[in-house]
């Protein structure tokens, strides 16, 4: 295969995967940057009602060095929605980003997740002889404060049509305030693909049916997966960093520190200003990543 030219490198090339889950085939969409030959990948997951897009900034300034993959995890942006909506979860997103690993054909990667993006991190790195090599865990642990997720539950799934984009992007915008001071451009910059234009008003792009898994999650439930996700998180060989928003609800320091404890070699970097998730757009966000996924010390200052 010819290397694709140094210029179409800073352009995301589209792309999608067939999956299975046990109610049928679906497609993951992916958005790829750098050169498409690189066996340096660095995998970029989303939280749990964004897209791949959110990475645009990010992927831009890692492609010189990395092929950047950055997939719509199922139900999301621009991949399918599940035929069942209980397949709605960790496993079946694992599984799907085995089938996407696969697809690029390469035996490594470094993993950057966001939120619901950390947790499928969790999932595969803690598998034996699992392909991620380094995971860093934007604003997410094995434990997530409960009034958090019932934030989170107050809007999930439910109905929003908006008359223009900018009224759907300054809704989604408000939604997730805490990433951040982001400037209206930013907000238009990772808000935009979230949305579609349907029947003559717009809407967002994500399957609302994601919701009704989340909300079945009983308080038996809820700790039999937060200890599987301790247990994952245990075996996990590679380096892990931990960034923390300072002011974030979801993911507490007291957790941080646990995982930092009982990791096998985690570090952890908090950041000041925002909540539950920094959007990684400037450079000083992105020079964190860069600096850890270099093999480097990570702060931020």
């Amino acid at each position: 295969m010819t290397a694709a030219p140094v210029a179409d490198r800073a352009v995301p090339r589209q792309r999608f995967v067939q999956c299975a889950s046990p109610a049928g085939l679906h497609r993951v969409a992916y958005t790829e940057w750098g050169d498409p030959d690189n066996p340096r990948v660095l995998l970029c997951v989303h939280g749990l009602t964004r897209s791949g897009r959110d990475f645009d900034r990010l992927a831009a300034a890692f492609a010189p060095a990395w092929r950047v993959v950055c997939p719509d995890v199922a139900g999301r942006g621009l991949s399918s929605w599940l035929a069942s909506p209980n397949f709605y979860t960790v496993p079946q997103y694992v599984a799907d980003m085995v089938t996407l690993i696969a697809r690029l054909n390469v035996d490594t990667v470094d993993w950057f997740g966001t939120s619901m993006g950390g947790l499928i991190g969790i999932g595969l790195a803690g598998l034996p002889d699992s392909p991620v090599r380094r995971l860093l865990l934007n604003d997410v642990g094995p434990h997530l404060e409960p009034a958090a997720l019932a934030r989170i539950g107050e809007y999930l799934g439910k109905p929003a049509r908006f008359g223009t984009l900018q009224q759907g992007i300054d809704h989604a915008a408000l939604l997730a305030q805490s990433f951040g001071p982001l400037t209206p451009n930013e907000w238009r910059e990772i808000n935009t693909p979230l949305l579609r234009e349907r029947d003559g008003a717009w809407e967002f792009r994500y399957d609302p049916r994601i919701a009704q898994p989340f909300a079945a999650v009983t308080d038996d439930v809820a700790a039999a997966g937060e200890a599987a996700l301790w247990a994952s998180f245990a075996e996990i060989p590679g380096p892990v960093l931990v960034v923390r928003g300072a002011q974030s609800d979801l993911l507490s320091r007291e957790t941080v520190a646990k995982m930092v404890a009982t990791g096998r070699s985690v570090s952890s970097v908090e950041i000041a200003g925002v909540g539950h998730a920094p959007a990684f757009l400037d450079a000083m966000q992105i020079g964190i990543a860069r600096r850890f996924f270099e093999g480097e010390a990570a702060d931020a200052s």
